[in-house]
C-alpha cells in the first residue's frame, strides 16, 4: 500500500484491513501534512496494517524497506504528488509509480489498484500528463489493473466554510455555474478501491466514479451552505480573466525565475478546476455528462457541510487548500 498516510490512503487501508487483507504500508520517516508524523504516529493511524518506513521515490529503499524480498498479491496506490507542480508530478505520479510497479512485479503481484483522477480525460497540465503516462505503462505491463478516476473530494470543496461562517461571501468564478461535480467521501471511495481486488467486473478497466446524488455546481454548494447557516446567500463573483492575468504575469516572469514558473503552473491548475467539470467527458461531443458519471456510496457533500458546521469533523486539507 502506497500513499497510506493521506486521508484517502488511511481510509483505504482501513477498508482493506476490514475486508481481511494483510496490508503492508510503506511510509516516509516523516509523514502526514507538514511531514509532522513520526513512524509511531503513522502506525497508530494505520492500525491493523504493518507499517514500514522508507522512501517510495528511491527504488533501492522501495525494494529494501518496502517489499523486503517477500511475495505480495497486489499493489494498491493512493500516492500522488502534493502540489501537481511539474517536477513533483513527474517524480511521484510517474517515476515513483513506474519503480513501484517493477518492484511489485518482481514480488509476484498480479494486480494493481491505482487511484488516478477524472481530470486526466482532458490533459492540459503537467500532473495530468504524468498520471496518464503511468496509466499507459501499467496497462501495457501485463499485470492486472483497476484504474480508478474519482471526481472531486470533499476536502477540496470545503475551504470556504469558515469564511462564510464569519459572514464573508462565498467566492465563485463567473456566475458559479461554469462547472459541476459529483464529490465523493473518502470512506466511500476507499470502499470502492478496496473492492477492486475482489470484483472481476473492475479488472483491467478504467473506472470513473463519483459520489451519490446529482451533480452540483459551486453556486449550489454555496447556496446550501448559507441555507445550513440560516442566512441569505451572498456571493463574490471573480472573473476567470483574473486567473488568466495571473498566469500571464507569472509565466512571463518564470522564464527568468524558476520558482515563479512553478507558481504559474499552480495558477493553471486553479484555472483548470475553475472552468472544467469533474464529470465523465463524452469524447464524441466534448461535453461533460453527469448521467454518464457512475455514483457510489451514501454520504453527500451537503452531509459533510452539515457535519463541519456542527463541529463533528475537521477536514485535513493540506495542499488542497484553495481559498
Amino acid at each position: 500500500m502506497l500513499g497510506a498516510t493521506g486521508t484517502i490512503g488511511r481510509a483505504t487501508t482501513r477498508a482493506l484491513v476490514q475486508r481481511g487483507h494483510e496490508v503492508v504500508c510503506l511510509v516516509r520517516p516523516r509523514a502526514g501534512v507538514g511531514a509532522t508524523w513520526t513512524p509511531a504516529r503513522s502506525q497508530q493511524a494505520l492500525a491493523g496494517a504493518t507499517v514500514r518506513v522508507g522512501d517510495v521515490c528511491d527504488p533501492t529503499s522501495l525494494v529494501r524497506d518496502g517489499f523486503r524480498g517477500e511475495r505480495f498479491d497486489a499493489l494498491v496506490s493512493c500516492l500522488a504528488s502534493r502540489t501537481g507542480a511539474p517536477a513533483d508530478a513527474w517524480a511521484v505520479d510517474h517515476r515513483a509509480h513506474v519503480q513501484a510497479l517493477a518492484a511489485a512485479q518482481e514480488a509476484g503481484a498480479a494486480h494493481v489498484v491505482l487511484l488516478s483522477a477524472i481530470c486526466v480525460q482532458k490533459p492540459l497540465l503537467a500532473f495530468q500528463h504524468a498520471k496518464l503516462a503511468f496509466e499507459k505503462v501499467l496497462m501495457e505491463s501485463g499485470v492486472g489493473y483497476s484504474i480508478v478516476r474519482p471526481t472531486a473530494y470533499f476536502k477540496s470543496l470545503t475551504g470556504q466554510v469558515d469564511r462564510v461562517r464569519r459572514g464573508k461571501p462565498f467566492v465563485v468564478f463567473a456566475d458559479g455555474t461554469l462547472t459541476a461535480c459529483k464529490p465523493i467521501a473518502d470512506e466511500d471511495l476507499a470502499d470502492y478501491l478496496a473492492g477492486c481486488l475482489d470484483d472481476p467486473g473492475r479488472y483491467n478497466r478504467v473506472l470513473p466514479i463519483g459520489g451519490p446524488g446529482a451533480a452540483i455546481t459551486p453556486r449550489e454548494q454555496g447556496e446550501h451552505l448559507f441555507s445550513l447557516l440560516g442566512r441569505p446567500p451572498k456571493f463574490r463573483h471573480v472573473p476567470v480573466g483574473v486567473l488568466d492575468a495571473v498566469i500571464g504575469v507569472l509565466g512571463g516572469a518564470g522564464r527568468m525565475v524558476p520558482a515563479l514558473a512553478a507558481k504559474a503552473e499552480l495558477a493553471r491548475i486553479g484555472r483548470y478546476y475553475a472552468t472544467e467539470s469533474m464529470l465523465v467527458l463524452d469524447p464524441s461531443t466534448g461535453q461533460y455528462s453527469a448521467a454518464a458519471t457512475p455514483s457510489t456510496g451514501t454520504r453527500t457533500l451537503f452531509d459533510f457541510q452539515a457535519a463541519l458546521l456542527a463541529g463533528g469533523v475537521s477536514p485535513e486539507r493540506g495542499d488542497h487548500a484553495v481559498f
